[in-house]
C-alpha cells in the first residue's frame, strides 16, 4: 500500500512512518517547523520525504495522487503555544486539516486517520473520559482539534471519505523534543534529571494524566486505517498518574532523587485526565502493549543514548 504521513518528521509522525515503512510505501510530508530530518534519517524501507505544508493545497493534491490512505499528524501541538498565538494554531490545525480533506476527496483517497486530542474534553470532572461526553475545550488548540473532528465527520457524510479521529492522551516516547519552550512534561523531566537537575512542575503536582507510549499510538493509527472504524476514538493507557508520582517513578528508573521545583500553573492546562478506551478496543482491537514503567524505561534509555 502507499500511505502519506503528514507531519511525518515530527515526534509521533516519525514513529508512525517507521512502523509503516516495514511493509508499505510511505511518503512523509513535513514543513520542519517542529519536525526534524534527524527523526527520519534512519528509517529504512520505501520512504520518500517532501518538505512542505498542509496549507499548500496544490502540493497535497500532487502527493495524495495514488495514495491508499493518509495519516494526518501535522499540527501545532501545544496548548501554551495556542494561547500565545491562536491564529497560527488555527491556520495549521484547522485550515491545514480542511486542505488535507479536500485533497483526499479530489484524489480519491480511501481513508484519512487524523490526530485529535484529549484536550477537547476540557476540565469536566467526570472520569474516565468517554467519546460520548460533551466536549468543553479550554484552549485554542483544543478548539482546533474539535473543529478537525467535525470537518472529518462532515467530509465522510458529504463525500464518502472514510475518516477516523484519534484522541491522543499525553503521548511520550523517543524523538520527543525536550528543548522547545512548549515541550511536554516527560521529555523535560527526563533531560533535567539526566543533568542532575530538579524537574519543574507547574501547579502542585497533584494533577493527573493518562500517559500513552508512542509505539502504542502508532499501532492504534495502523489498526484504525486497516479497519472500517469511523468516528472519534480515545487512544491511551486507561491509567492515570499524578505528576508528583510520575517524577518519583522516573527518579526510580534513572537512579537519582531530588525534590521537584514547583511553579505557577499554566493557563489552559486541565486538572485531571483519564481515558475510557473501550470504544477503540471494540472497533479495531486497540490495546496498549506498554505499561507506563516500560515505556518510560525505553524512553529514558533513548535519551541517554543521545
Amino acid at each position: 500500500m502507499r500511505y502519506v504521513v503528514t507531519g511525518g518528521a515530527g515526534f509521533i509522525g516519525s514513529n508512525l512512518a517507521e512502523e509503516l515503512a516495514q511493509s508499505h510505501d510511505v511518503v512523509i510530508l513535513d514543513n520542519l517547523m517542529t519536525g526534524s530530518r534527524a527523526n527520519i534519517q534512519d528509517i529504512s524501507g520505501h520512504v520518500s520525504f517532501v518538505e512542505g505544508s498542509v496549507t499548500d493545497l496544490p502540493l497535497l493534491r500532487e502527493i495524495f495522487t495514488g495514495a491508499d490512505g493518509v495519516y494526518h499528524q501535522a499540527a501545532i501541538a501545544s496548548v501554551p503555544r495556542s494561547v500565545a498565538n491562536p491564529l497560527a494554531t488555527n491556520e495549521a490545525n484547522v485550515t491545514g486539516t480542511l486542505h488535507v480533506l479536500v485533497a483526499a476527496r479530489d484524489c480519491g483517497v480511501r481513508k484519512v486517520v487524523a490526530a485529535s486530542s484529549s484536550s477537547v474534553y476540557g476540565d469536566t470532572p467526570t472520569l474516565p473520559k468517554s467519546e460520548d461526553m460533551h466536549p468543553h475545550p479550554l484552549s485554542p488548540y483544543a478548539v482546533s482539534k474539535l473543529a478537525c473532528e467535525h470537518y472529518c465527520s462532515v467530509f465522510s457524510d458529504l463525500y464518502g471519505i472514510e475518516t477516523a479521529c484519534l484522541r491522543y492522551f499525553n503521548v511520550f516516547g523517543p524523538r520527543q523534543d525536550p528543548n522547545s519552550e512548549y515541550a511536554a512534561v516527560i521529555p523535560k523531566f527526563i533531560t533535567r534529571l539526566l543533568r542532575n537537575e530538579p524537574p519543574v512542575i507547574y501547579g502542585d503536582g497533584g494533577q493527573t494524566r493518562d500517559f500513552t507510549y508512542v509505539k502504542d499510538v502508532a499501532a492504534a493509527n495502523i489498526r484504525a486505517m486497516e479497519s472500517d472504524a469511523a468516528g472519534v476514538f480515545n487512544i491511551a493507557c486507561g491509567y492515570r498518574i499524578s505528576l508528583n508520582e510520575l517524577a518519583s517513578l522516573m527518579m526510580e528508573i534513572i537512579g537519582f532523587r531530588i525534590d521537584p521545583v514547583y511553579e505557577d500553573p499554566r493557563p489552559g492546562d486541565i486538572r485531571d485526565s483519564l481515558a475510557d478506551i473501550s470504544k477503540a478496543r471494540a472497533a479495531f482491537g486497540f490495546s496498549p502493549s506498554y505499561s507506563l514503567h516500560d515505556g518510560l524505561a525505553e524512553t529514558i534509555a533513548w535519551y541517554k543514548s543521545r
